[in-house]
């Protein structure tokens, strides 16, 4: 299956709302009135549609999830999991070890919704096009998580901070807040572009086609050599997972809810 495209850019849709001239026969107060229509569609096009606002960039909010598919069942049934390592509590998901949970579906074009909440020290992510969740590592790409605030975290490269997709591309800047404190992260994904809004801004975009290596980024910054395979090789349909209690800080979910744009 080809890759769906990202949604119409604004000039795209504004070309729509320019496309009716009036006709010299036409009393002026019925085209206006149809024009006004048009551009009422055209707005209700570009919501739709996900267009960026003028400033060339794409929505500064969150969807409306409400509505949305969890991702995971109450029982878990619908997950790959180590038995009796994560589970559900008043609506919170967490982990007591160092093991990823992932759905049994795969998803390709897609947008993701969810909450985290760090602990001191958290080091966990969010992994999209997972082809193969006994050896994830190199078969999958991960979205950061991490507690920005402590100092082994803090003062390690930018591309292993919150937001960044891990290895590979930092964060425009950290947008995390402290440890403790619920996070809201929207992963929005069309073939072989990810783009990631963390806490009201969207902080990562990236075309996985430009990273033809697995040695370096295109900005000549290493990659870390268990990330062994170029991201524009993987598949851009997989599972999606999320890490546990990595280095025994733990990290907890909620609202976590999916609306896939094209058939499983």
């Amino acid at each position: 299956m080809m890759p769906r495209p990202m949604p119409l850019s604004e000039p795209s849709i504004a070309r729509v709302g320019r496309s009716r001239e009036r006709d010299p026969n036409e009393p002026r107060h019925v085209f206006e009135r149809g024009a006004m229509k048009l551009r009422a569609f055209t707005l209700c096009l570009m919501v739709t549609a996900g267009a960026p606002a003028a400033s060339g960039g794409p929505p500064a909010v969150h969807p409306d999830a409400t509505d949305w598919r969890q991702l995971f069942a109450p029982d878990l049934s619908d997950a790959i999991a180590p038995a009796g390592v994560w589970s559900w509590s008043n609506g919170i998901l967490g982990a007591t070890e160092d093991q990823c949970i992932w759905t049994r579906d795969r998803y390709s074009d897609f947008t993701l919704d969810l909450e985290f909440r760090n602990a001191e020290g958290t080091n966990s992510g969010v992994f999209v096009y997972g082809s193969d969740p006994k050896n994830w590592i190199p078969n999958s790409i991960e979205i950061q998580i991490a507690d920005d605030y402590f100092p082994k975290r803090a003062n390690s490269p930018k591309s292993w901070q919150c937001g960044a997709i891990f290895g590979h591309k930092p964060a425009i800047r950290s947008n995390v807040r402290k440890a403790g404190e619920w996070n809201r992260m929207t992963i929005t994904c069309r073939g072989p572009m990810i783009r990631v809004m963390l806490n009201g801004e969207v902080i990562n975009e990236i075309d996985l086609r430009q990273w033809t290596s697995a040695k370096n980024n295109p900005d000549g910054t290493a990659i870390p050599p268990w990330l062994s395979k170029p991201l524009a090789e993987l598949p851009t349909r997989g599972h999606i997972g999320l890490q546990g209690k990595h280095a025994g800080a733990p990290i907890e979910f909620r609202n976590i809810r999916i609306r896939p744009q094209a058939p499983r």
